[in-house]
């Protein structure tokens, strides 16, 4: 079988090393000369608009998937006139506009933040004066790792605010008084079947993910999986997806979904009994979905702008290093460590090690 992938940063070089045991070859549409995932296949550079080079990918895959939001919605109904395309085009139009997303999630009855649409300069004051302050303003899309966002304290925060994230239609959201910040990640198969891996506790450092830690008996997943399954069931998705909360007066309040493998799910790699990334092609693939077992307590830190000293990082106890071949560049993903050990305890000190090298820069 072979898959088509539109992207071919990160989260479809992991999708190929999970896909190539499996027997699936892959093909990636990516307008960049260096992506990184064209070391594990065919690389269709262009531009994710470009019709007649998504129809040779159509040619020649049997499905296709996409590995980030910020692809068109109307590439992926494009394409499915002539191969199947998972998830669907309405998936990913209402996940890449958080103005969809949130009615979405209102409409289901899914806890959210106040919100309302912002389309000018005036519509952010009305909607400040109803919400109040604090509030953050987020790009209705293309917004991601703390991107196209501004965060307003004080009145002097809103003047000129909306021009100075581009004068593009907007979301502004209440301020949310959290606890933590944690997310769940489910993989739903062609014919409904519906799995969930355990809920992660995630930590970032200027809107990027840092550290994320898949929990134990977590008291909020039965809810957490309610409300994903809500909206899983509402999109008929199929696929991995990635729902990030925030834990409110001891439930939680959504944030956002990702419709694709997601940053905090990479634990999954070496902690689950099958990853998030051989999970979605099993779906997408309509092959028998695989164990979202936890194996022992497991973590997942970022290195962003550079990787530390391979030799360094493999040292530590329990640790596994992913690098994913790309220009290292400040604030850029370039690589992840993950982590499984016996117990909590022992998670912590390996998760300290990591850090320490994370801190060397």
């Amino acid at each position: 079988m072979k898959i088509g992938v539109i992207g071919g940063g990160q989260l479809g070089r992991m999708l190929a090393l999970a896909g190539t045991p499996l027997g699936m070859n892959f093909a990636f549409l990516d307008p960049a000369p260096d992506a990184c995932a064209q070391a594990l296949g065919e690389h269709i550079r262009a531009d994710y608009g470009d019709q007649d080079h998504l129809r040779q990918l159509a040619d020649e895959v049997d499905l296709v998937t996409f590995e980030f939001e910020s692809v068109p919605a109307e590439t992926v109904a494009f394409l499915s006139q002539f191969v199947p395309v998972y998830p669907s085009a309405e998936a990913l139009r209402i996940a890449r506009d958080r103005w969809f997303e949130k009615s979405m999630f209102k409409d289901l009855g899914i806890p959210t933040p106040d919100f309302a649409d912002i389309q000018s300069q005036a519509d952010l004051d009305a909607a400040v004066a109803a919400i109040g302050l604090p509030a953050v303003m987020k790009t209705r899309t293309l917004g991601y790792d703390g991107k196209g966002q501004k965060v307003m304290r004080k009145p002097e925060d809103v003047l000129g605010a909306f021009a100075e994230l581009g004068s593009v239609p907007c979301l502004l959201e209440g301020f949310v008084p959290f606890t933590g910040e944690v997310s769940l990640v489910a993989v739903r198969a062609r014919d409904g079947e519906t799995r969930f891996y355990p809920l992660v506790h995630n930590r970032h450092d200027s809107g990027v993910l840092a550290l994320s830690i898949a929990s134990t008996d977590h008291p909020l997943q039965a809810l957490a999986e309610d409300y994903v399954g809500r909206v899983l069931t509402k999109l008929d998705y199929v696929g991995v997806l990635a729902f990030e909360f925030f834990e409110v007066d001891g439930g939680l309040k959504a944030n956002e979904i990702a419709p694709r493998v997601h940053n905090s799910g990479h634990w999954t790699i070496e902690g689950a009994e099958c990853s998030q990334f051989e999970n979605h092609l099993r779906a997408v693939a309509g092959l028998p979905l695989g164990s979202t077992a936890k194996i022992g307590e497991s973590a997942m830190l970022n290195f962003l702008g550079s990787v530390p000293p391979v030799a360094q990082v493999i040292a530590i106890d329990d640790c596994r290093l992913h690098h994913y071949g790309k220009a290292f560049k400040a604030g850029r993903k370039v690589g992840h460590a993950t982590l499984r050990c016996v117990d909590r305890a022992t998670l912590d000190k390996q998760i300290a090690a990591v850090e320490a090298l994370i801190a060397k820069g």
